[in-house]
């Protein structure tokens, strides 16, 4: 294309046409499956809670009605689940969109930002939409490394951003290790925990993030209702200093949070009972999961999610990709996560009872072909 051309239109600034966009899990198997088990997209397989189901449809009278532009309702839902203030907590249209906001409000062109190698992909979009750096970290043995994210620290550093546990290795930080990365940071450094997976994790060394918030004036800590069955109502939050929050209500659109997923989200969160079983389903599940494909000589990550990292052998006929093929074929979708460092792996979200046979079973007989 010769410069006139190029002139004769607009063109994005320079760096945007770097960035690799982000690719979700697929969702559809070949023609002629009779049924399908979609297990990409690490979604809740009880689905929603019924309060929600039910708040969502009493919206449907009122959407010619703008929402409350600060989802007071829903800020004070999850103060009061969480033990929180709810003046310090912004509501968004989905995890996403906060992380993003984040990089927008705190990251300049020329700045760094540090993430880890198998980390959340999102985090190195934002970074780069805003025109900053972002410095990838070794893992060890595929969790986050405290002194390698430090060592990586320089003065542009402006953000550190850890998913906690990850995804999509399902590895987690123990509040010491998170704390001594807060520890080791310059207070100018944001650290951004995203807790997405939070509600899964049942260990005594585990903490999502609040305690440190409180505490400090430079750590944000954002959470879905994605995982607990609202996925397609894409509801995420940030509890944040207030500094932090009146910064990110500057810049975000004033009616980011429509009212359906409002409403939902409301009901969700106070559905206790459902937030249990979802947990219980997958504890039993990813035990489970995590101990038959190991029977079967596959390495699975120890995860602390709901979903579970499968490692191939490296040979052709046995790999992640001929897997993939294989399950796609009788209706089981796994995520390929080749973008994330792990071309010979595959992510299984826990699915129901009959998914999570059903793959185990389909995998037991690919590897003795």
């Amino acid at each position: 294309m010769n410069q006139a051309s190029d002139q004769a239109r607009p063109t994005p600034r320079a760096g945007i046409l770097d960035i690799e966009a982000y690719v979700p899990g697929k969702s559809t198997a070949p023609a002629g499956v009779a049924k399908v088990h979609k297990l990409s997209s690490n979604e809740n397989p009880l689905g929603p809670s019924p309060k929600a189901i039910e708040a969502a449809r009493d919206v449907a009278a009122k959407l010619d009605l703008y929402p409350d532009g600060t989802a007071r309702r829903l800020r004070e839902a999850i103060a009061e689940v969480h033990g929180l203030n709810p003046a310090n907590i912004v509501c968004s249209n989905g995890s996403d969109e906060i992380l993003g906001l984040l990089a927008q409000t705190y990251l300049a062109p020329g700045d760094e930002a540090v993430i880890t190698e198998h980390g959340f992909m999102v985090y190195k979009i934002y970074i780069q939409s805003a025109g900053a750096v972002p410095v990838s970290v070794k893992e060890t043995n595929e969790r986050a490394d405290v002194d390698a994210i430090l060592a990586a620290v320089t003065p542009r550093t402006r953000i550190i951003f850890l998913a906690n546990p990850n995804n999509p290795t399902g590895t987690y930080l123990q509040f010491q290790e998170v704390r001594r990365l807060h520890a080791g940071l310059p207070r100018n450094v944001l650290l951004v925990l995203d807790a997405a997976y939070a509600e899964y994790v049942r260990r005594n060394d585990y903490e999502a993030g609040v305690e440190l918030v409180a505490g400090a004036e430079n750590v944000a800590m954002t959470r879905t209702f994605s995982k607990l069955g609202l996925g397609g109502a894409r509801i995420g939050w940030m509890y944040a200093p207030m500094h932090i929050i009146d910064a990110i209500n500057r810049v975000r659109g004033p009616f980011n949070v429509n009212a359906t997923a409002i409403e939902a989200g409301i009901a969700a969160i106070r559905d206790r009972a459902h937030v249990e079983r979802s947990v219980a389903h997958n504890e039993t599940w990813l035990r489970w999961v995590s101990e038959e494909l190991t029977k079967l000589g596959l390495r699975v990550t120890p995860s602390v999610g709901n979903f579970a990292l499968i490692h191939f052998p490296e040979d052709k006929k046995h790999s992640a990709a001929a897997a993939d093929d294989y399950l796609c074929a009788r209706g089981y979708i796994l995520r390929r996560v080749s973008g994330y460092g792990f071309p010979n792996a595959l992510r299984m979200s826990i699915g129901t009872e009959e998914a999570n046979r059903g793959v185990v079973a389909a995998l037991a007989t690919f590897l003795k072909s």
